[in-house]
């Protein structure tokens, strides 16, 4: 769930991609949900009218960074993120509960209906899939069941390490039992399907579920 580019040094030249996708990796928030950005917006207007406040302290703000790297990769729980970051976008103007501000921040997200039916069909038809996630907060997938959603469930708070770092994608494929050269990447970040094509993982770059499943068909075919 993470709006923050990274690098990560030393990945040489990535494998090519061999012969039709096999397995589907697919981040959470923003592929099987509703969008993260549009939520994070929302919850900014209603505290201080300004869409893009909240999202430009997230990514632009060293301090709001560094929190929300520590807390992707376990570091800090959410009450440590909640109460940092509060005090940045207090700093910034924006006064804000701690209490609860991971949540609040996604309180619209909404699941994606078409995306998880479509993880489904895949599932019937003996398709691998993982969850690949950025985790935000102590309680990101309440009401979802990951281990029904997806054969394995990758996600960086409980790995130590998040995306695009190349280690979630690999730690993935291990455990589907796949080489990565004949997986696909599903993300709504451009950064993070960067990071899997440095292991020979195609990506999709999702905008809307009827696109994404006709992109998934091309490279499966």
């Amino acid at each position: 769930m993470s709006t923050e580019t990274g690098t990560e040094a030393g990945a040489g030249d990535a494998p090519a991609p061999a012969g039709p996708v096999t397995a589907v990796l697919v981040d959470f928030g923003g592929v099987l949900t509703t969008s993260v950005m549009a939520s994070f917006r929302a919850y900014s207007q209603a505290r201080c009218g300004d869409p893009y406040r909240v999202e430009r302290v997230l990514g632009g703000d060293e301090e709001s960074r560094r929190l929300l790297v520590e807390h992707e990769c376990g570091r800090i729980d959410g009450a440590a993120f909640e109460a940092g970051f509060a005090a940045r976008l207090g700093a910034h103007g924006v006064p804000v509960d701690a209490d609860g501000l991971a949540a609040d921040l996604q309180a619209g997200l909404e699941p994606d209906e078409a995306m998880l039916a479509l993880l489904g069909r895949l599932r019937a038809d003996g398709v691998p899939v993982a969850i690949v996630s950025n985790s935000l907060g102590d309680d990101c997938y309440r009401g979802y069941d990951l281990d029904a959603l997806a054969d394995v469930s990758v996600i960086s708070g409980r790995i130590g390490v998040r995306k695009p770092s190349r280690r979630p994608y690999a730690i993935a494929c291990e455990r589907l039992g796949v080489p990565p050269t004949s997986a696909v990447m599903i993300d709504d970040l451009q950064q993070n399907l960067d990071g899997a094509a440095r292991l020979g993982i195609r990506g999709i770059l999702h905008t809307d579920a009827a696109t994404t499943e006709r992109a998934l068909a091309d490279l499966m075919a």
